[in-house]
């Protein structure tokens, strides 16, 4: 079915765009979260932490650089989701689009911490007069403050999910069980990022949804 107020060739270019994004972005996350920081970070354990940095410091740049390039890929799909939902409400697909950008700037904001968490990791000699334990738990506050300004973006990431939801259920040209996953997938993500606190071990993941 060809939506109106567009042509079908849009459509299809824009979710190709999308659905290559996505499929692009989810090793990229795979990588960061589960080959470098469940690897290389010890929670409430800063010398180990800044030890596993030093000895694997190209390993965390890596990852660094991926969750990078994940937020340059939202920016890329949240432009085709746009388009491909504009017909079902251009206001809404529009709104859904500032969300995920917003998203994608929190994302951008938080891999700096980790850029940041490389200096103080490294041998204290070369870093001036902090001792070694203060640099190790800089290091390892820098890696916090990454998780926990991650973990506020995915309130805008909640949000685009239930927009696109909408739009999905609407839309008459996408599978109305789809929009229903995609809005119970943002309430999921609103539900967990405005928890007051999460154990040791359940932070939220970088989002490889389908959206």
């Amino acid at each position: 079915m060809t939506p109106p107020g567009v042509t079908s060739r849009a459509v299809r270019d824009a979710a190709l765009v999308a659905g290559t994004g996505i499929l692009a972005m989810a090793p990229l996350a795979v990588f960061a979260n589960f080959g470098v920081l469940e690897n290389l970070v010890t929670e409430d354990d800063a010398a180990r932490t800044a030890q596993d940095i030093r000895g694997s410091e190209a390993l965390f740049r890596f990852g660094a650089v991926a969750l990078f390039l994940v937020a340059v890929l939202d920016v890329v799909v949240a432009w085709a989701l746009r388009v491909f939902f504009q017909p079902a409400h251009e206001g809404i697909a529009t709104l859904a689009a500032w969300f995920r950008l917003a998203y994608a700037a929190v994302l951008l904001v938080a891999v700096t911490q980790l850029v940041g968490a490389l200096p103080p990791a490294k041998d204290a000699e070369s870093l001036g007069a902090y001792s070694a334990e203060q640099l190790d738990a800089e290091a390892l506050r820098r890696v916090d403050a990454f998780h926990d300004i991650w973990d506020a973006g995915l309130i805008f990431f909640g949000v685009h999910l239930l927009l696109l939801g909408f739009l999905a259920f609407r839309s008459g040209y996408v599978p109305r069980v789809l929009g229903v996953l995609l809005a119970l997938a943002g309430l999921g993500y609103l539900v967990e990022a405005s928890a007051p606190s999460s154990p040791p071990g359940t932070r939220p993941r970088h989002p490889c949804s389908p959206a």
